[in-house]
């Protein structure tokens, strides 16, 4: 009996020391195979700590993505883009930045070896450029399942080559809600993620580059995104850090909340905040607009599609449409979501090759909190 008692506790600690080892190293896994595969990040502990074992994890694919990127952008010859432009971006958004973001960044650069200042201008890189992109946002009645389904189309610039390099990162932070960043190797902002609550984010650029200089004293979404993935419950608390937060630039942004199964979608043009509900008729695209349903789309043709497959709307039908709509030419990133079900479909370009026009791969979020 008494042997047997020792060894059930030399196995209690062989196991602890183990999940101990796990959580202070985090892990690396992928979902997708062959040129679909894209590389997992699992991390968890404080900011720092989850910085610092990403850069460890990711480190050669974020050095080879932060050092391309930074010399592409500016081998292109955009002043913005100058050492000296990011630097004072950087300086501007950084007093309204969340700390615990700056600490992640403090402890990725320690665990890939880049030097931080270098990590804080390729952050502020989204600050002085300009992009546009589509979302939509459908639940209740307009889906097949009362489900709610989002999208995020992100589209860029193909020549900067960040689609060559595909992570996305599963925050199980100390403090706060666990949370996926879909992203690139190397960027810790947000672009779009999804959050253990069901809460998920999308975002579109309306700040066309004869705008520039920018206002930039204020927070930039891919970092409040981050605040919003770590800390909102629901989508009162999401719209809460919205509306609290300093805004600069001019974006729209879709927020859904897969618990309670509803969205809005924001126009946020510093400094005003509008925020639409669902068949709202002071709807900018009124009166094209449904129940249980919003969406961004600069007028690229969502509606009529929309109301073709609305009250049958699912994962299916949203991917078809989001790979109607993106501005081609500069398609990074398209991802669909079944927030409810707190699982998403992502589709990475690859070289050339448009996200729209290659395989979406399925990721579940509750396999990673196990």
């Amino acid at each position: 009996m008494r042997r047997c008692f020792l060894v059930m506790i030399v196995l209690a600690l062989a196991c602890f020391t183990r999940a101990g080892h796990l959580q202070a190293e985090g892990y690396r896994t992928s979902i997708g195979t062959g040129a679909d595969r894209i590389p997992i990040i699992v991390v968890s502990g404080t900011p720092y700590e989850m910085g610092l074992q990403q850069g460890k994890l990711i480190r050669e694919e974020a050095t080879q993505m932060i050092n391309s990127l930074l010399q592409r952008v500016q081998a292109a010859g955009p002043e913005r883009a100058s050492d000296a432009r990011l630097d004072a971006a950087w300086n501007a958004i950084a007093p309204h930045t969340d700390v615990r973001f700056k600490e992640e960044l403090r402890g990725f650069a320690e665990g890939t070896g880049l030097p931080l200042k270098t990590l804080q201008r390729a952050h502020a890189l989204p600050v002085v450029m300009d992009y546009s992109c589509s979302g939509i946002a459908a639940w209740g009645a307009a889906t097949k399942d009362g489900h709610l389904y989002q999208t995020r189309n992100l589209d860029w610039t193909m020549e900067l080559g960040a689609q060559d390099f595909p992570c996305i990162t599963v925050y199980i932070p100390k403090q706060g809600i666990p949370h996926v960043n879909i992203t690139f190797a190397g960027f810790l902002g947000a672009n779009t993620g999804i959050n253990a609550k069901g809460i998920v984010l999308s975002e579109m650029g309306d700040s066309p580059g004869k705008d520039y200089p920018f206002e930039m004293n204020g927070v930039h979404f891919t970092t409040l995104f981050r605040q919003v993935m770590y800390d909102a419950n629901n989508l009162d608390e999401a719209i809460d850090l919205f509306k609290q937060a300093k805004r600069i630039k001019k974006y729209h942004y879709v927020v859904g909340d897969g618990s309670t199964r509803q969205a809005v979608k924001m126009l946020a043009h510093a400094p005003d905040l509008v925020i639409w509900r669902d068949n709202d008729p002071a709807d900018e695209l009124a009166p094209a607009v449904m129940k249980n349903l919003v969406y961004q789309d600069e007028g690229r043709g969502a509606f009529q599609p929309l109301q073709k497959v609305y009250g049958k709307i699912g994962a299916e039908e949203l991917r078809d449409i989001a790979c109607q709509i993106p501005i081609k030419g500069g398609n990074i990133l398209d991802v669909v979501y079944d927030a409810t079900a707190l699982e998403f479909w992502v589709s990475y370009a690859e070289k050339q090759e448009e996200a729209y026009q290659r395989p979406f791969v399925h990721f579940k979020l509750k396999d990673y909190l196990k």
